[in-house]
């Protein structure tokens, strides 16, 4: 199984859980805004500790409360990709992408600018981007980290319709020829059934 999820956590006034387990693949957690997707996100990448349950990604268990187990975030070494593409305005493409790379990964980063198509934006500044272009960049620096596994959270949600195609087709390239695990989130019916093996309705 890529993912093995079942947490629960009580934020505020609202109780989410959430319980499934997945085969290698894209993953997709769908329902409305509000529903807790983003959460359950931040709980496999550990930005957010459940109250209770168990996360294993690959067969590695990354927390376990009945055995009081919580991996670090940096040790569990998933590759996040925002909403917003969260480059860094003070850093050109070429040292946004640089930021936070690891070595003994499986591309490097002449690789992955080959991968995504971003030869071009190498000495660009974020501001001068497109949306589409700014969420490969993203994607980019996400894939450096050297990642067991790779979560996004609506990366094509405040993208008009030309660029969202374009991330889509380099999203179903990382599934298919990257094969890592990829937890994705999404309201959109059409955008989850066209990119997941696996939808889990939240």
């Amino acid at each position: 199984m890529s993912f093995e999820v079942t947490v629960s956590r009580k934020l505020g006034d609202t109780h989410i859980a959430c319980s499934f387990a997945a085969p290698p693949g894209l993953t997709a957690l769908f329902g409305p805004s509000g529903a807790g997707k983003t959460s359950i996100l931040n709980m496999v990448s550990g930005l957010l500790r459940p109250n209770q349950g168990r996360i294993a990604v690959g067969g590695e268990v990354l927390f376990d409360s009945a055995a009081g187990m919580d991996m670090p975030v940096q040790q569990r070494r998933s590759g996040y990709v925002f909403q917003d593409a969260r480059l860094f305005p003070h850093l050109r493409v070429r040292a946004n992408l640089a930021y936070g790379a690891r070595h003994g990964g499986v591309m490097s980063q002449a690789e992955v600018v080959d991968f995504l198509g971003i030869a071009h934006l190498l000495h660009r500044w974020p501001r001068t981007l497109s949306g589409g272009e700014a969420q490969r960049v993203a994607i980019g620096r996400a894939l450096l980290s050297n990642p067991r596994f790779l979560l996004m959270d609506e990366p094509l949600a405040s993208l008009d319709r030309a660029r969202r195609e374009e991330v889509m087709r380099v999203i179903e390239r990382l599934r298919d020829e990257m094969r890592l695990p990829i937890l994705y989130v999404s309201h959109d019916r059409a955008e989850v059934e066209r990119l997941a093996a696996t939808i889990v309705e939240i």
